[in-house]
């Protein structure tokens, strides 16, 4: 496939309600059946954005991985969201990746917001991925790991055509969560999708969306505004490479190493 076609769903979260939050989702999205390839959701979209990890953390391979797994089957497409999970004795704001027919992947916040204390509630993860879907390479992301440029810098090892956050990014810094997703764009000559939040969260923290996806050259191809929205677009791959060979400025970039 040449096209992809995505789903950014904005919405509000019942805070703390795991079942709630699943059970919203799930009818909300039920009209997409056949109708989009990625549906992206926001992070921690079981619960919101909380450090009680201990009262919320779902166990690896709970409930939430079998019900993403039954969406993606029943709709077609693959779903990705993050949750918070236990495993080990230790907590993950965990991104799930589900596929129709049972494959299931994950990738776990590396950069934890510790302004918020994360990083003394959560265990980091390690390097980030890249997975072929439908005939694009995806690399999915989560929320603070957007202002760390060179984590998800495109290069040989991590090669995509779209990079995808989810997040949960306050209102106050509204403007940096737009010109950031702006950014990672120019500089990887890539497509960029951000899915937020809406609504007050339980500890009273406003997030106001603007959810876009954004092309190879900064530019929106589409924006969810402050309020709840559900909105598809379709990105396509053979303008991208074109794009690419005609300003290869990849070519130019510098070579470096990531250490752990």
């Amino acid at each position: 496939m040449r096209q992809l076609r995505v789903t950014l769903v904005q919405q509000p979260l019942a805070w703390g309600d795991a079942a709630a939050n699943r059970e919203r989702f799930a009818a909300l999205l039920s009209p997409l059946a056949g109708a989009t390839d990625l549906i992206v959701l926001p992070e921690t979209f079981t619960t919101g954005f909380s450090m009680e990890v201990e009262r919320l953390g779902e166990a690896a391979g709970g409930p939430t991985s079998a019900w993403l797994i039954e969406l993606a089957t029943r709709l077609d497409a693959a779903v990705t969201g993050s949750l918070i999970t236990a495993q080990g004795g230790r907590y993950f704001n965990r991104l799930l990746w589900a596929e129709p027919g049972g494959s299931l992947r994950h990738y776990d916040k590396r950069h934890l917001f510790r302004m918020a204390r994360e990083h003394q509630h959560f265990t980091p993860g390690g390097s980030a991925w890249t997975t072929s879907w439908r005939g694009m390479r995806i690399c999915p992301l989560v929320c603070y790991d957007l202002r760390f440029p060179v984590f998800s810098r495109r290069r040989a090892e991590l090669d995509y055509e779209l990079l995808v956050y989810v997040a949960n990014w306050p209102a106050p810094r509204a403007y940096a969560w737009r010109q950031l997703l702006m950014a990672r764009a120019i500089e990887n000559q890539a497509y960029v999708v951000g899915v937020n939040r809406v609504g007050p969260d339980g500890n009273g923290v406003p997030y106001q969306g603007d959810s876009a996806a954004i092309d190879y050259l900064g530019q929106p191809l589409a924006e969810a505004g402050a309020g709840p929205a559900v909105l598809t677009v379709t990105l396509d791959r053979g303008r991208l490479e074109a794009f690419r060979e005609t300003f290869p400025a990849h070519l130019d970039a510098d070579r470096f190493t990531l250490a752990d």
